[in-house]
């Protein structure tokens, strides 16, 4: 089973937001990173996802103009096989990235990426949808503290471990990034 990663939204954005913290940033770089050089030893590809929408202005952080459409400081260099930007929350739509993914005959994704329970879940969950195994890797993703609609907090831990419960088994397969390296070479 020929395996992906997908490096999703890792890009200087995120830094211009107001809810940005570095608090859980070195031990996402760290997984995602081990990730990355894993895949490329093993000559697996990887497709880098941006993110850019709204306004095309440059003190719009999503926005070309703004300069900030680029690898996070941190992340770990790498050749993509394929470069795509997107500007809805599933890399699937409106990006091509299905039509690389068929033609180069790739049957799982690693999912991996910013932010945890938005573009990494949904495109899982796309992913899942139209066929392809999905090995998705939470320590490989970022997310940060949000508020609940009743006013309380929820702690990006526990967006997580939400994530990771409603996908495993329905969407993907859990992994860490030792199990999603092994999965990737075993195939």
């Amino acid at each position: 089973m020929k395996t992906c990663l997908i490096v999703i939204d890792v890009q200087e954005s995120f830094r211009h937001r107001p809810f940005f913290t570095a608090q859980d940033l070195p031990a996402y770089l760290a997984a995602q990173n081990a990730l990355i050089e894993g895949c490329a030893a093993a000559q697996v590809p990887i497709v880098r996802v941006f993110h850019s929408d709204g306004p095309e202005q440059p003190d719009n952080p999503f926005a070309q103009a703004s300069g900030q459409v680029r690898p996070l400081e941190g992340l770990a260099p790498f050749t993509a096989a394929a470069t795509f930007t997107k500007s809805r929350h599933s890399a699937l739509v409106g990006t091509g990235l299905d039509v690389w993914l068929t033609r180069h005959g790739i049957q799982r994704l690693i999912v991996s990426g910013i932010r945890t329970e938005q573009c990494c879940e949904t495109t899982t969950r796309h992913a899942s949808d139209l066929g392809w195994t999905v090995d998705f890797v939470p320590d490989a993703t970022l997310t940060w503290d949000m508020v609940q609609p009743d006013g309380q907090p929820l702690t990006a831990a526990d967006i997580k471990a939400r994530t990771a419960t409603v996908l495993q088994g329905r969407f993907a397969t859990l992994c860490t990034v030792a199990q999603a390296l092994q999965r990737a070479v075993a195939a």
